[in-house]
């Protein structure tokens, strides 16, 4: 039923237009917490750190859309998730849509790489927003929280809490998101 639904709103997508409306009538178990905006909102400016130290901006991510994850060593929730974040990323993650992950806090990097390693992920950017300057100029006020961001940079949907981000709904969701093929 899911793939019929899917294939079914892909013909009502806008070809090289988000269709929030179609994504939003797609939410079925974890992804029913995704709420989607009415209208975008503008991101922040606010710099984090690469893993390499150097100040990054959401705009370097411009041209994508961008699946956003605050995140913390310490959060139990977001063990558990960022195994799906990966495979949302190892599946779908290209020049169309990023998984990008913010580990938000005090959270060492040394940490971080062992975190990563006890749950086999490689394939998602260990940055850093140590003192939460672009988690609270977003709102973040728990952990996990993801924000689908669009390619011009402006938020469309924000989950609290962890959710399967592999599941066949949620890459449907992303799916519709993007351009689909027409």
């Amino acid at each position: 039923m899911s793939a019929l639904l899917y294939t079914a709103l892909l013909g009502l997508a806008n070809t090289g237009h988000a269709d929030v409306a179609a994504a939003e009538a797609m939410r079925e178990g974890d992804m029913r917490k995704l709420i989607f905006h009415s209208a975008p909102i503008e991101s922040s400016d606010v710099a984090f750190k690469s893993e390499d130290g150097q100040d990054m901006t959401l705009a370097d991510y411009a041209g994508k859309h961008v699946v956003l994850n605050f995140w913390a060593t310490w959060c139990a929730p977001c063990r558990h998730e960022m195994p799906h974040l990966s495979a949302l990323q190892e599946t779908m993650g290209g020049d169309k849509l990023e998984v990008v992950t913010i580990a938000t806090g005090r959270n060492p990097l040394p940490g971080m790489q062992r975190f990563f390693a006890e749950i086999e992920v490689d394939n998602l950017p260990l940055h850093t927003d140590a003192r939460q300057s672009l988690a609270r100029s977003l709102g973040v006020l728990g952990l996990p929280v993801t924000i689908i961001i669009d390619p011009e940079g402006r938020e469309v949907g924000r989950m609290q809490g962890d959710a399967d981000w592999s599941s066949e709904n949620a890459m449907a969701i992303m799916q519709a998101l993007i351009e689909p093929e027409s």
